[in-house]
């Protein structure tokens, strides 16, 4: 059985799906701008909540990734 992912391993993958979505949104065009726009923003700060290794706001936006959908 193995083991869990801690957050640390976690949000860099989360983040790395969400921006291949972002690809996705950006073709669809001026529709896709705006899911496009807030991706980016919750990438942004989860850039800024791992190189400051704050645990409660990479908590926050892992869990707004996960929202984020094709």
């Amino acid at each position: 059985m193995s083991e869990p992912e801690s957050l640390g391993e976690a949000l860099p993958k989360e983040c790395a799906r969400v921006r291949e979505l972002q690809g996705l949104y950006k073709v669809i065009g001026k529709s896709g701008a705006f899911a496009h726009e807030m991706m980016e923003r919750a990438l942004r700060r989860a850039d800024k909540a791992m190189i400051e290794n704050d645990i409660v706001a990479m908590l926050q936006v892992y869990k707004e990734l996960k929202e984020f959908t094709a």
